[in-house]
């Protein structure tokens, strides 16, 4: 049985390599069992298919999203402070997970309504910026409609800056890795007293 996970463990691990490296074009099941050192029919026992595999990984990345935001939410202080740490916790998963990352996102890549645990996992983690969202601006004059678009905004706005310290222009002014750290705290603390105003 160990075996048997760590050869799945290690299927995974390639395949978010290859991802890394070449792409998500380049990801092949066949590609990924040579790396992984095992026969090109190993990667199908463990998950059927490419599309399969990918929903793991995507499952898997949602999940540590997951759990970094809700330790975010758990942190003592204002609601302000945590739904500012948890837009940080966005932010520093996408950089250190960058693969994982890049497919979160990609519905056309698999089809992830054959994979309920990875829909799920996705779930979990909106739901924790919603109630974020509703702590922070939730009153008199700020009903459902105006919650839905601040949470929109919000998301948008991690995810776009997550994006593009990826893989636009961002991440390659944003050098060294102080100026990176110094961006993501100017951004996150500007959108949260533009945003605190709008109640």
């Amino acid at each position: 049985m160990r075996r048997v996970t760590e050869l799945r463990e290690q299927v995974l691990a390639s395949s978010l390599a290859l991802i890394e490296e070449q792409g998500v074009a380049a990801l092949s099941l066949r590609e990924v069992a040579r790396r992984a050192g095992v026969s090109h029919q190993a990667p199908y026992h463990h998950f059927g298919s490419k599309d399969a595999l990918v929903a793991e990984l995507v499952g898997r990345g949602f999940t540590r999203l997951s759990e970094m935001l809700e330790s975010a939410e758990r942190t003592r202080g204002t609601p302000a402070r945590r739904l500012r740490l948890a837009a940080r916790a966005y932010v520093d998963f996408a950089l250190a997970n960058p693969a994982a990352f890049r497919i979160m996102f990609r519905p056309e890549l698999a089809d992830l309504s054959a994979c309920p645990s990875a829909g799920a996992a996705g779930s979990r983690a909106y739901s924790v910026l919603v109630r974020l969202v509703d702590e922070n601006f939730r009153g008199p004059r700020v009903g459902p409609d105006r919650l839905e678009a601040i949470t929109t905004m919000h998301w948008s706005m991690v995810h776009g800056l997550s994006t593009l310290l990826l893989d636009g222009s961002l991440g390659k002014r944003a050098r060294p890795a102080r100026d990176t750290e110094a961006l993501i705290d100017r951004t996150l603390d500007l959108f949260s007293r533009t945003a605190g105003r709008q109640r």
